[in-house]
């Protein structure tokens, strides 16, 4: 196993030696959730590169999506590039040092992700409501955010407050099966709610295609969503 660290104790990365392109780190396993809402994404912008786990599953495993990558850090990139085997640039991944709030502009992407820490902490431009709302600008219609952040956060719940206003409401929010983490759904152009028989659905072909645990997923959005018997709800 190899990890990351950026400044603290926190793993930012993880990769197992023999599998190189698999999601190591469960939480970045929960992000692929955003599938069950968003299933064929076309261009990525991707926001924190860490070991490149997520960059470089979109690569190996989603061949239909373009991932622009925004790193502010450009000691990460070079060891996600020596260190981590994420791939040279191609047609279908570009990684770039920059600002990520900088690099938002209107109808940019249709698929947003925003895994950017500082130690433990997300950067305070990453969760400003000025940043929300570009996001939301910044995903053509329909379109999802997917964002990390740690289930012990003091500002999580003004997080998803102003994720939720910049959204209008239209925000899940999905714990972690095992890791400290909590990760957060916005969409763009999504229905009002959607009948738990299609999320199973969904989840049971998710499953199939990704060999990933989506049918947790559907269970866990119980947690901290509003919902009914029948249906998870996700505009107010």
């Amino acid at each position: 196993m190899r990890h990351l660290h950026l400044g603290g104790e926190a793993i930012q990365s993880a990769m197992r030696l023999e599998d190189p392109w698999a999601l190591e780190l469960e939480y970045t396993r929960c992000m692929m959730a955003f599938l069950l809402f968003h299933a064929e994404p076309r261009r990525a912008l991707m926001i924190g590169l860490g070991g490149g786990s997520l960059a470089k599953f979109f690569h190996h495993r989603l061949h239909a999506l373009a991932t622009h990558v925004v790193e502010s850090d450009e000691r990460v990139i070079a060891a996600a590039r020596a260190l981590f085997h994420v791939p040279p640039d191609d047609a279908r991944l570009m990684i770039e040092h920059g600002d990520g709030v900088q690099a938002l502009a209107p109808e940019c992407c249709d698929l947003l992700v925003v895994d950017g820490f500082e130690d433990e902490a997300t950067p305070s431009a990453l969760v400003s409501q000025a940043f929300f709302d570009a996001a939301w600008c910044a995903l053509v219609q329909p379109g999802a955010l997917v964002m990390n952040f740690m289930d012990d956060d003091p500002n999580l719940d003004r997080s998803l407050q102003r994720l939720e206003r910049a959204f209008g409401g239209a925000v899940i929010a999905l714990p972690a099966l095992r890791d400290p983490n909590v990760v957060a759904i916005g969409l763009k152009g999504a229905p009002a709610e959607l009948e738990w028989s299609e999320l199973r659905a969904r989840a049971a072909a998710l499953e199939r295609r990704y060999a990933l645990p989506f049918a947790r997923y559907v269970e866990r959005l119980r947690r901290m969503n509003r919902c009914t018997a029948g249906a998870l709800q996700i505009a107010a």
